[in-house]
């Protein structure tokens, strides 16, 4: 069932959007949240009563619905979360926003709407007050009047202005009588409304005293976080790095695509003439039966080469021979020179010695 039925002249004042989460009623310590997403959070005015609400629907479930009295104080306990006790509702709400900014203006809204609802309650007391004081004195001088009339009056005046005044009287005090049920029904609900502020009151001490026994553990949550706000910082540096390498690796990926833009034209030119190949490919039978026929040759000339090589080594065996051979001749040759120089020497002095005979 909604809280705000569309009958109802209620109407949106002010709206964001946030975290929802109430305290644990058995610690009175740790956060439940409320709600799994952000959901919308509106501040909505009754002009019948005059008063000032907040609510919250999550799907068909309503999760917060409270009504803002000038005794209620709103909390910033970090820069993006806020709480505020409602003891008609026996609970502590929590709001996390995505931003600071965003819970300022919800604060400020809250501050606003409470002094709007502190004045509406002052103006109500004033006019209960007026309208007590204005039944006590009015009580207070028509019997007065009455006397006045009555010890002052003759008996004529008495016969004329008597059946009048007696009426006007008799309306004057069934207004004053409707006026103190009014007032004396007010009185109870002041007192029963007081009543409900004294225990407001001390569950608030209470909850102060909670939360404040919960500071140490948000300032070790907060310390926490700092420090994984250090951590975060050095990650966020090593993912600058990683960036810095991501854009090296985004223009080395550029001239790949270049390099592959490139390869794919070769690729183009590859196929033409693989195309050619394969038309080609169409004359490959009748080279293969060639090559058949061309093999064929080879082995005979194989085995011609076979023996020309057998020829070869016995033709080199030959030379070699024949050049030991050589060798032996040149030695043999160069000894017989020699020998032979020995003896034209010898006859050159011969033929010098008949010379100087026949002189």
């Amino acid at each position: 069932i909604s809280p705000v039925p569309p009958y109802s002249r209620e109407q949106p004042i002010f709206t964001t959007r946030a975290h929802v989460f109430q305290i644990d009623p058995s610690t009175k310590k740790n956060w439940v949240p409320a709600s799994k997403q952000a959901v919308t959070v509106s501040y909505f005015y009754d002009s019948t009563r005059n008063s000032y609400r907040i609510i919250s629907v999550d799907g068909a479930k309503v999760i917060i619905n409270s009504t803002i009295t000038p005794n209620m104080t709103f909390t910033k306990t970090s820069q993006k979360f806020g709480q505020w006790a409602d003891s008609r509702a026996n609970t502590v709400f929590g709001l996390g926003f995505p931003s600071e900014q965003q819970l300022t203006k919800f604060a400020e809204k809250f501050q606003e709407v409470k002094e709007a609802a502190k004045l509406a309650r002052d103006r109500s007391q004033e006019k209960i007050e007026t309208s007590s004081n204005h039944s006590q004195e009015s009580g207070r001088e028509t019997p007065s009047s009455t006397r006045a009339s009555s010890v002052n009056g003759t008996d004529d005046e008495k016969a004329s202005h008597g059946g009048p005044a007696e009426a006007h009287l008799k309306s004057e005090n069934d207004k004053l009588k409707i006026a103190l049920a009014q007032s004396s029904s007010n009185v109870k609900k002041w007192e029963t409304e007081l009543q409900t502020l004294r225990e407001s009151n001390a569950r608030l001490t209470t909850a102060l005293q909670e939360s404040a026994a919960s500071i140490e553990h948000w300032k070790k949550q907060f310390s926490a976080c700092k420090e994984e706000n250090d951590q975060l910082r050095t990650k966020i540096e090593e993912l600058e790095e990683q960036c810095n390498e991501i854009n090296k690796e985004k223009e080395r990926n550029a001239q790949l695509s270049r390099r592959l833009q490139e390869l794919e034209t070769e690729l183009q030119d590859k196929e033409l003439e693989l195309e050619e190949l394969r038309k080609q490919g169409e004359i490959i039978p009748q080279l293969m039966s060639e090559c058949e026929s061309v093999s064929q040759q080879l082995q005979a000339a194989e085995e011609k080469n076979k023996d020309l090589e057998e020829k070869v080594r016995t033709l080199r065996t030959e030379v070699e021979e024949s050049k030991h051979r050589q060798t032996n001749l040149k030695t043999e040759l160069k000894n017989f020179l020699d020998v032979l120089d020995g003896k034209i020497d010898e006859l050159h002095d011969f033929r010098q010695g008949l010379s100087k005979l026949g002189v």
